[in-house]
Parts: structure tokens; C-alpha cells; sequence
């Protein structure tokens, strides 16, 4: 999955990556011209006590050194330039694939794993796409290139190079095999610690209310633990790489040093012969623990690149239709035709066999216990999550062969949770229908009764809120959701248990106001309080994903058994009348 991910994400940098073999070609080549030139000065220059050649021979070093610097320099930045926009691009890819997912994909990876594949993950391929632009060429330059130049400088000393480059390759290969394994357990861990420490912060009020905090911390400090042990685990291992490499080419040198001196003493090789030598050796040896240091950081960023692939991959339940088909009659009329919903796997469907009609100027309530399928339904109609038998109609077309823009753009949802983006308030209201004005967005705070204490805020529409809408009470946030529902200006409202915040007389009057607007549109609402719906054109009423009964609240009150359970357990006999 890896080269397939770098294949995939660094096509359009191929300029740039062409410009680092190039450049990184150059770096090395002076590199290994350095030793070469500095034998030269010792042994005709030095020696000899020639200075006008060492002079001629200092300057065309620093000379080298200067091209090898400047390649160098170039040549990082061009690598870097192209893992930043590989990482940029691998960001956007990841975003793009999770806002095609349905609420069914998105809960099966858990939003703290698909933040940590669009942060961590990307992170670690982009530093191996940066070490590899500067090492992946460099090492096999660098190694094959030092070894021809030892041989030429003698051939005597070369055995060392039998010994040496085997034994670093071999540890260093014994040392990365066992490191594989707690990379993998490292994002699993992360992915964890992210778990626990989202779920903490999102429920800080629950935590304080319950006086969890000690077991919280505790909570907190297992999964801290693991991935701690699982990263000293990992760092022993790389803290074991470094010092065995200076082993070896510490003994290495000194190696060369005792057989090069006693050629040196018998006259078969010069003194410059035998420091160049040892720089050619140490640049081997160099090579070789760079590659192995690439090595040690790619099956870390193999395990991000898989877990990176996995999300590229899944392919969304919600399927935009090939053949896009328009609406057939008025997008306002929904119409449910034994609609049935299962997660894979799932012993029974949380939904089964719903029919029923919402028409345009007409009010829909889905009531029912906790657990019986009401936001389930509600998702089925902007397409959150796919029917898997049965249909869904919107204006006479089946929403499956709608394209998904359109249908969205004919309806407005007003989640269970409302949400609000960090911004302003009129940032937040424009949401879903970015040319509105101020005038139609005090109109629409009016109707949903939330003009007076948006007024009352300092700045009016440009009051910041922040992310979450943690700055405003939660009846405040259910308000400011459904005046962003208006301001769109949709055919289908879904209310989702979106006054449960209310009190009643604000309900009412929230209810009342919302008539004018929605009198050609329909109106599907899922409410726990009676008094919320009574007034609805027809109740369906939800037990254990089958409906119970649909009608008027006087139908229900004579005909539905569960109805009149719900009715009798918030209603006194005299409210019921």
C-alpha cells in the first residue's frame, strides 16, 4: 500500500523529485571527489612541502565543497517542497473520501481513528517522502561510488569492506525487524489516547457532574501507560541502532588504520592513500546506516500508509447515482414504501416495513420509545445512510436515483445534537445559503425566537461562537440550528428531537411562528413531548423499528395501544382531554 500511496500522491511533484536525483547526484559525486583531493594535497603537496600546489589544490576543495553544498541545500528544499504537497494533498483526498461516507462508514472507523490517519498517519509518510529525497539517493550513490573509489585507492584494505558492510547491514536489519511489530501497536495506541482524551474533553460537564474525575484520570493514565511502555518498547530498540553503528565503524577505522600504517611503514601505500581510504570506508559505512535509518522509518510509515489506504479505499454505502434523474413531482412530498434499514451483520433491522406519506403543508411526527429507529428514519431522507430494502420517494423519484446535491438542496436538517461551527453567529446561519442577508437572518432568528438574546449579544450577528457552540446554552444552540434551517429555505424540514430544549411556551410559539414559512412545505418531526405534536397532521408511531400505528392524535388515542402509553406517561387525564 505504500508505493501505491507514493505512486498515487507524488505524480504531480515529478519535476521537483527529478530535480533531487539530479542535484543529489551532483552532492555526492563531490563528495566522494573530497578524499581524493585531499590525498592529492598531502601526499604532492604536503610531503613536499610544495605550497603554491596546496594552495591550488585548498581552493579547488572549497570549490567542491561549495557545489556539494548549494546541490545539497537545492535539493532538500525540492524534496521538501514535494512531501509537503504530497502530505497537503494526501489531507485533502482523506477529507474529500470521509465526507462521501454515510454515518455507517464514519462509525465503523470512529472519529478519533480518522483524525489520527488524517494528522499522525499523513505525518509519517511525508517524513519518509523528505528522508528518502535526501537518503534514498544519496546511500546507493554514496555506497557504490565509495567502494569503487577504495578499490582504486588500494585493494589491499578492500577486505575490510567484506566484514564491515555485512555485519552493519545485518544488525541493523535484526534491530528494524523487531521494531515492525511495536510501530504497528504505536497508531493503534494513538489512536486510543486520541479515543479517551476526545470523549473527555467533549463530556468535561458529564465528568464534573458525576464526580468522575479520578476515574477519569485513571482512565486516561492506562491508555497514556500503553502507548508510553509501547513507545520505550520502540525507542530501546532505536537508541540500541545508533551506538552499534559507531561500534563498527569505530572498529572499522581503527582497523584500517593498523593494516593501512604497517603498508604505510612498508612502503606499499601512501600516508594521503590511506587517510582517503578511511573516508571512503566511513562514507560507506555512512551509507549504509542512513539506508538502514530509511529502512527503520519505513515500515512505520508502511503502517500509516495502510491505515491511510483503508479510508481511501472504503467505498461509501451512499452511492451518488450514475443517471441523475429529476423530480418527477414536487420535491416538497416524501413518501416512505416499506423502507427497511440493517447494519451488516445485524440480527434484526433497526427499521422495517415503513410506508407512509409526508405531503407538502403538512406536519409528520415520529414518535416512539428510546431505541426505536426515529433518527434512523429521519437520516434516511437526506441519504445519511442508504435504505437496504424498500424505498424512499421525493417528489416521485426515488432519492437513490437523485443526484445528491439536489436532494440535499431541498432539505433542511436540524440534527438531534445541534452543532455549531466555530465562526460567527451569522457565519453559522449562513451555513446553507451563503448570499442571505442580514435582513432575512433576523427574520429567520425571529421565527425561531432567538432575535432577542442574539440582540443582546455585544456584537449582534458577529458575535463569535465557539466550536461546538459551547458558548451558548444548549436551548440558545437548538434556536440558532433551526434558524440555519431557514435560512436555507428548504421544501422538507426534519426536526430531529429539536426542542427538547425549549420550554413549552417558547415551543409553542416557535411551533406557531414556523407555520407561516413552512405552509408549502412538509414537516417531519421527531419529538419525545406530546405537547409538541399533538397538533401534527399525522403521528407515526415507532416500536422496535415497525410502526405501531399512524393517524391524528384523537385516531391514535382511540386506536394505538403505544400511543396511549406515551400519552398517559407525560399527559393528565384532564390535559389528554
Amino acid at each position: 500500500m505504500l508505493i501505491r500511496l507514493l505512486r498515487t500522491s507524488l505524480r504531480p511533484y515529478r519535476t521537483q523529485l527529478a530535480g533531487v536525483v539530479v542535484l543529489q547526484l551532483i552532492a555526492v559525486i563531490a563528495m566522494l571527489y573530497l578524499p581524493s583531493l585531499n590525498a592529492d594535497l598531502i601526499d604532492n603537496g604536503v610531503t613536499k612541502g610544495d605550497i603554491g600546489y596546496i594552495w591550488d589544490t585548498g581552493l579547488w576543495m572549497l570549490a567542491v565543497t561549495g557545489v556539494q553544498i548549494i546541490a545539497s541545500a537545492c535539493s532538500v528544499y525540492l524534496g521538501a517542497q514535494a512531501a509537503m504537497g504530497a502530505g497537503r494533498d494526501m489531507r485533502g483526498a482523506l477529507l474529500h473520501r470521509v465526507g462521501t461516507f454515510s454515518a455507517r462508514e464514519v462509525g465503523m472507523f470512529g472519529a478519533p481513528s480518522l483524525i489520527t490517519r488524517n494528522t499522525n498517519d499523513i505525518q509519517q509518510v511525508q517524513l519518509l517522502i523528505v528522508m528518502s529525497a535526501t537518503i534514498l539517493v544519496m546511500a546507493p550513490i554514496m555506497c557504490i561510488g565509495g567502494i569503487f573509489m577504495a578499490l582504486r585507492e588500494d585493494l589491499g584494505l578492500s577486505w575490510l569492506l567484506l566484514i564491515a558492510v555485512p555485519a552493519l547491514g545485518l544488525s541493523m536489519a535484526f534491530i528494524i525487524s523487531r521494531m515492525v511489530p511495536g510501530f504497528r501497536d504505536m497508531q493503534t495506541r494513538i489512536d486510543e489516547v486520541n479515543r479517551v482524551l476526545r470523549e473527555q474533553i467533549t463530556g468535561i460537564r458529564v465528568v464534573r457532574a458525576f464526580v468522575r474525575e479520578r476515574q477519569e484520570t485513571w482512565r486516561f493514565g492506562i491508555a497514556n501507560s500503553e502507548l508510553t511502555d509501547t513507545a520505550l518498547r520502540v525507542g530501546r530498540l532505536m537508541a540500541l541502532m545508533f551506538p552499534l553503528v559507531m561500534l563498527i565503524s569505530n572498529v572499522t577505522a581503527v582497523a584500517v588504520i593498523w593494516f593501512g600504517g604497517h603498508a604505510v611503514d612498508a612502503g606499499t601505500m601512501q600516508i594521503g592513500s590511506l587517510t582517503a581510504m578511511l573516508s571512503y570506508i566511513m562514507q560507506i559505512l555512512m551509507a549504509v546506516m542512513m539506508a538502514s535509518f530509511l529502512a527503520m522509518m519505513a515500515p512505520r510509515a508502511a503502517v500509516s500508509a495502510d491505515r491511510i489506504g483503508e479510508v481511501l479505499e472504503t467505498e461509501s454505502s451512499v452511492v451518488p447515482p450514475p443517471l441523475p434523474q429529476p423530480f418527477k413531482g414536487d420535491p416538497a412530498e416524501v413518501d416512505f414504501q416499506f423502507a427497511e434499514f440493517a447494519y451488516p451483520g445485524a440480527e434484526k433491522p433497526v427499521l422495517k416495513g415503513i410506508r407512509f406519506q409526508a405531503k407538502p403543508g403538512t406536519t409528520t411526527a415520529i414518535v416512539g420509545s428510546t431505541g426505536a429507529g426515529k433518527t434512523t428514519l429521519l437520516n434516511l431522507v437526506p441519504r445519511l445512510m442508504d435504505v437496504t430494502d424498500g424505498a424512499v420517494y421525493l417528489g416521485g423519484t426515488d432519492i437513490r436515483h437523485i443526484d445528491l446535491e439536489v436532494l440535499r438542496e431541498q432539505i433542511g436538517l436540524v440534527p438531534q445534537k445541534a452543532y455549531l461551527f466555530s465562526g460567527t453567529v451569522a457565519s453559522n446561519l449562513r451555513y446553507g445559503n451563503p448570499d442571505a442577508t442580514d435582513e432575512e437572518l433576523w427574520r429567520c432568528l425571529e421565527i425561531a425566537q432567538a432575535d432577542d438574546f442574539v440582540r443582546e449579544m455585544a456584537q449582534g450577528l458577529e458575535t463569535p461562537v465557539a466550536q461546538g457552540g459551547t458558548t451558548v446554552s444548549g436551548g440558545q444552540r437548538q434556536r440558532l440550528a433551526i434558524a440555519r434551517a431557514l435560512v436555507k429555505a428548504p421544501r422538507v424540514y426534519l426536526f430531529d428531537d429539536s426542542f427538547s430544549a425549549l420550554d413549552v411556551a417558547t415551543d409553542a410559539r416557535l411551533r406557531q411562528a414556523l407555520r407561516t414559512v413552512t405552509k408549502d412545505c412538509s414537516v417531519i418531526i421527531v419529538a419525545q413531548r406530546i405537547t409538541t405534536i399533538r397538533d401534527a397532521d399525522q403521528i407515526v408511531v415507532l416500536e422496535d423499528g415497525e410502526m405501531a400505528g399512524i393517524g391524528s392524535h384523537e385516531q391514535l388515542m382511540r386506536d394505538c395501544k403505544e400511543y396511549q402509553e406515551i400519552v398517559a406517561s407525560q399527559l393528565s387525564a384532564e390535559e389528554v382531554r
